[in-house]
């Protein structure tokens, strides 16, 4: 058990510290380490974790925690929260320190013009890993299509898109 908590605490340390741009940043990563790597969950049951922390109130990447705890109980998702929020505290409260100091400065331009598509990337490489794991058919595919569409030319509450994109799903897999 030991062990198990030592690697959790590890592997989200270090996702936290490449979580540029945000939670979903590091989800290819996670998905790869806690898949595919370490074979602590298939797919399936991190995609419904991940699913559950879009719909619970609160952050999204509580979800982590979830995994923790499906892997070690209370003590694996007290150690996921801390692993993985802890270390990206620290270094966003140093950065955030520093920041007034430089931000006008050449350096500090440098540095904001250089993460913005590092953190970009990694949104969209977030973004294509979820694709991948929730686009099985052509039916799901046109919904992501067709809400991505949506988004791009109306202000609409992604809420309502997300609602009704589930619901025409459901209709579909019922027939």
């Amino acid at each position: 058990m030991a062990g198990k908590l030592w690697s959790l605490g590890w592997v989200f340390a270090l996702l936290s510290l490449l979580a540029v741009g945000g939670g979903t940043a590091v989800l290819p990563e996670m998905e790869r380490l806690v898949v595919h790597h370490f074979h602590w969950m298939g797919d399936k049951q991190f995609r419904d974790i991940y699913s559950l922390g879009q719909v619970a109130p609160g952050p999204n990447m509580l979800m982590v925690m979830i995994i923790g705890y499906r892997l070690a109980g209370a003590a694996g998702a007290a150690v996921v929260a801390v692993a993985f929020f802890l270390p990206d505290c620290i270094v966003t409260f140093v950065v955030n320190r520093l920041w007034y100091r430089v931000a006008q400065s050449r350096w500090g331009l440098a540095v904001q013009r250089g993460l913005a598509p590092v953190a970009i990337g990694l949104m969209l490489s977030g973004t294509y890993a979820l694709a991948r794991l929730s686009i099985f058919n052509l039916a799901g595919l046109a919904i992501a299509a067709i809400t991505c569409a949506i988004l791009s030319w109306r202000r609409v509450n992604p809420l309502f898109l997300v609602s009704a994109g589930g619901l025409v799903y459901l209709i579909y897999a019922i027939q």
